[in-house]
């Protein structure tokens, strides 16, 4: 018997690739566009490379790799156009770093850049984990793993925290069989599909280094650095902003104070944990609110997070500054 077929029924069929010609230069596509400026304007890529660094702070490293992949497609582009492109290029990333370091954020833009600049048919990101792939029994793995990389075709899949698919301590483990089946459809459906593997850095370097097969499919590791305090301060008032609140006299100053505490906790989770703070703080601000039950309650009263509703959090209580 043969390897099995883990092909994907309704995705398309990989490309051929331009066969080389001896003695003649390859065809070019006759209307297509030459420039850089042509492809950017045909494409509209740069209005979400715009959207990237107005709308996500910090990650310096993390924007200039995705314009750097975003400049190799464009260029790839023109390849093609001039019939010079062999294949299409291995899209497949790896983003590492801490919970809340804005990866997913990240992978919804380059799903829409892929699309804008041709090499997926959709632009949709399908987000999975573990549970989503592997079944807990005998026959289950193959059905479930299939069903959600045929959601995911012509597309992107990112699959966070793709260590725990590998779980070599448990021999009756179902985690090696979706594996298997990432890496031929990585490799056989790659002009469909782009996946991403997510997760923090060192347990992602430890499961590369026991699949193989997986790390030489990645083309592309981005590692997302943890945020600073100034960062994270100017996460938590666009967030604010976004729901029409702000902080009062002193509540910025508190804030601070309560992330230059909280940052020193366990299981900070950088903005996501900005983002329960703010949560909490609203919920104080609720109840302090309700309390007044009498007083007219005007807009300034109901857009504004006071010290008060910071300082209550168990934060200032369990740590020293």
């Amino acid at each position: 018997m043969g390897a099995p077929d883990y092909s994907i029924p309704g995705s398309v069929a990989p490309r051929p690739a331009f066969e080389a010609v001896s003695d003649a230069a390859p065809l070019s596509v006759a209307g297509a566009a030459r420039t850089v400026a042509a492809v950017l304007a045909e494409s509209q890529v740069e209005a979400v490379l715009d959207e990237l660094e107005r709308d996500l702070v910090g990650l310096a490293p993390v924007k200039q790799r995705i314009r750097d992949i975003a400049a190799l497609l464009v260029i790839d582009k023109l390849r093609m156009n001039l019939g010079l492109q062999a294949e299409t290029p291995s899209l497949h990333m790896s983003f590492t770093g801490n919970p809340g370091t804005g990866k997913t954020t990240v992978a919804l833009r380059m799903a829409e850049i892929l699309h804008r600049l041709g090499y997926v048919r959709k632009g949709h990101l399908v987000a999975v984990t573990r549970d989503d792939l592997v079944g807990q029994y005998i026959g289950h793995t193959a059905p479930k793993t299939r069903e959600v990389l045929k959601k995911a075709m012509g597309g992107v899949l990112f699959i966070d925290e793709a260590y725990y698919l590998y779980r070599p301590e448990n021999e009756r483990d179902y985690g090696q069989e979706a594996i298997e089946i990432l890496l031929q459809v990585m490799e056989n459906q790659r002009d469909d599909l782009v996946v991403i593997l997510a997760g923090y850095k060192d347990r992602m370097d430890t499961f590369f280094k026991s699949n193989p097969g997986l790390s030489s499919r990645i083309a592309h590791h981005l590692d997302f650095p943890d945020y600073t305090v100034d960062e994270l301060q100017q996460i938590a008032r666009r967030m604010l902003a976004q729901r029409h609140y702000h902080f009062g006299a002193g509540a910025d100053a508190v804030f601070r104070d309560y992330l230059e505490r909280r940052i020193r906790q366990p299981h900070f989770a950088n903005a996501r944990s900005v983002r329960n703070a703010l949560d909490r703080a609203r919920l104080r601000q609720a109840s302090r609110l309700f309390a007044e039950r009498e007083r007219e309650l005007g807009q300034d009263d109901l857009t504004t997070l006071l010290p008060v509703d910071l300082l209550a959090s168990r934060v200032f209580a369990d740590t020293q500054p």
